[in-house]
């Protein structure tokens, strides 16, 4: 399989990165935490301004047309950032499932939703039934959602029940949601696309945190080397020291690790999901890999996390440090969709139920 990013799509992640760089900073994420900036101060204005809510959505209806593989760059500089706005699961996550239920021939405000979705005049996020906790939902205006995997609901945030729950990510709040009584599917009769769907919109949320945990693991190495290159002890900077060297570039090869296992991983899933619609089986080799990236991408954020943090020693659990962002983001993001050991008995379930056919030459080759 060819990992090679295209010119423009490495383009696409860098133009983003800038942006972000410009109107994402540590001291704006700062003020967010501390109430003293509302509003995001433009930056969802900012990337609606060059199509990014409507990335994934097809270009009859005003959208990019770009696959989970041409979003996984997108993803990761988000990552980078700590963005608080949920670009993610909107353009990675909602609008794709918005544009599904559109090209099945469902109404009931879907087309209406999309268009305004793919523009970024409404934000909407997803609110997986199995999923306990969602985040994004006090910035959104719709949200789809379901009593179960088997109903699938378009439902404007005054519509729902919102309980709060405790975070520990302080720029993405949390909430539990109860759909209003009596609200039917938009998918009467078909359970199995409502599914299909749910399973579809599952693998992007999963395969795109691990992108966003590639970003944030890479600033968190940024911000430790920047500190042991200044931070001075006897005379020279802590960097100097062999184990210092050695704790940051072990969490490096970490990394280098993990983000090829995310970029296959989001490839196979675009490959996939043109392959079949919403009511496909999803092939287990491809569920596996999804989940791989994510358990590879998490250990590589916490291995950051938690070695930046050493490498500042004692201000690294300090509040005046803004290494806290992308640490707790990456623990946020690793603790969604499932824990490390559901994911891994998952993955044993697919590797020894008989659906994937193990060997280098089956598991390494396209």
């Amino acid at each position: 399989m060819d990992f090679t990013f295209t010119e423009e799509q490495t383009m696409s992640a860098q133009a983003l990165g800038e942006l972000l760089g410009d109107v994402c900073t540590g001291a704006d994420l700062r003020a967010l935490a501390d109430g003293t900036l509302a509003g995001g101060a433009g930056r969802w204005q900012r990337l609606a301004a060059i199509g990014l809510p409507g990335a994934l959505g097809p270009e009859s209806a005003g959208g990019m047309g770009l696959t989970e593989a041409d979003f996984v760059l997108l993803a990761e500089e988000t990552g980078r950032a700590a963005l608080p706005e949920p670009l993610v699961a909107h353009a990675g996550v909602a609008v794709p499932m918005l544009a599904e239920l559109a090209a099945a021939g469902v109404s009931g405000g879907v087309p209406e939703a999309l268009e305004r979705a793919v523009s970024g005049a409404a934000c909407v996020v997803v609110a997986h039934p199995l999923e306990d906790y969602i985040a994004g939902v006090d910035t959104a205006e719709l949200a789809l959602a379901g009593a179960g995997v088997g109903q699938v609901a378009l439902c404007r945030r005054d519509e729902l029940r919102l309980l709060p729950q405790a975070s520990l990510d302080p720029l993405q709040p949390l909430v539990r949601i109860t759909l209003p009584a009596g609200r039917e599917s938009l998918l009467p009769g078909a359970p199995q696309v409502a599914e299909g769907l749910w399973r579809r919109a599952r693998m992007r949320t999963m395969v795109f945190a691990a992108a966003q945990m590639l970003g944030l693991a890479a600033r968190m190495v940024g911000i430790a080397v920047s500190y042991a290159g200044e931070r001075r002890q006897f005379g020279r900077p802590i960097g100097a020291n062999q184990a210092i060297k050695h704790h940051l570039a072990t969490v490096q090869v970490k990394l280098e690790f993990a983000r090829p296992v995310v970029y296959a991983a989001a490839a196979m899933l675009a490959d996939a999901f043109q392959a079949g619609g919403p009511a496909a089986a999803l092939p287990p080799l491809v569920e596996a890999r999804v989940l791989q990236a994510k358990l590879a991408a998490a250990d590589a954020a916490d291995l950051a996390a938690r070695t930046a943090i050493q490498v500042h020693g004692a201000i690294g659990y300090s509040w005046e440090l803004d290494l806290q962002f992308y640490a707790k983001r990456a623990w946020a993001l690793a603790a969604l969709n499932g824990n490390r050991n559901q994911m891994q008995r998952r993955i044993q379930e697919l590797l020894f139920g008989g659906g994937i056919e193990t060997g280098p030459d089956r598991l390494f080759t396209n």
